[in-house]
């Protein structure tokens, strides 16, 4: 399904996809924004919790924490926003008590420039998905004692960025090459000119 949020004052198209998990706990949604700068895991056998610290509009907007208070290991993930984006989340979920729900086990996050993680159990069915052209701009799902499940919102905007950078890339590669050309072609048609003169001098002498 899709949604429609704000940024900067418009409205732009995000995709939402998911959850992966369980039923458990409620629901939350820290909505659409620019981008990602860093993402807070506590984790042991499942994956406790999960905060998020967002980007809108240049300014750093740290998202509530969703989950228990368990856990024993934490990480922060720092992404080099905007340069480095979010765009891939895998992980698996499964019950972490006999006769429970599922709850998210695992996550394993990937960006344009590296990956981080596993974190967690690698148990239980395994979830993925691919996200080419595109970065993920916001997290939503359920949680109680543990992050019962999560989804993402996806934005396409960094599409067009990468074109852009290409196209200047093209110029100035297009740019240099010329200024390398023409030279040369000035000394041919300098020596040209000059052939040309003394053809011209033993003609007449």
């Amino acid at each position: 399904m899709e949604g429609e949020k704000k940024k900067d004052g418009g409205t732009r198209r995000a995709i939402v996809v998911g959850p992966w998990g369980g039923n458990g706990g409620t629901s939350w949604d820290d909505g659409s924004y620019s981008g990602v700068r860093t993402i807070t895991l506590v984790y042991d056998r499942c994956i406790d919790s999960i905060r998020v610290e967002y980007d809108k509009s240049g300014k750093p907007v740290l998202a509530e924490k969703h989950g228990g208070n368990g856990g024993n290991h934490t990480t922060t993930i720092k992404l080099q926003y905007p340069e480095e984006f979010l765009t891939t989340v895998s992980g698996h979920y499964s019950p972490v008590v006999h006769g429970g729900t599922p709850v998210i086990r695992s996550l394993t996050f990937k960006s344009n420039q590296g990956s981080f993680g596993p974190f967690g159990v690698e148990e239980g069915m395994p979830f993925s998905f691919p996200m080419d052209g595109g970065s993920i701009i916001g997290f939503w799902g359920r949680n109680g004692w543990y992050l019962d499940a999560i989804g993402f919102r996806l934005s396409r905007t960094h599409a067009p960025t990468l074109l852009r950078r290409v196209s200047l890339k093209l110029q100035k590669l297009g740019e240099r090459s010329k200024s390398l050309v023409a030279p040369r072609n000035g000394e041919d048609s300098t020596a040209n000119n000059n052939s040309n003169r003394a053809a011209i001098r033993k003609r007449n002498a």
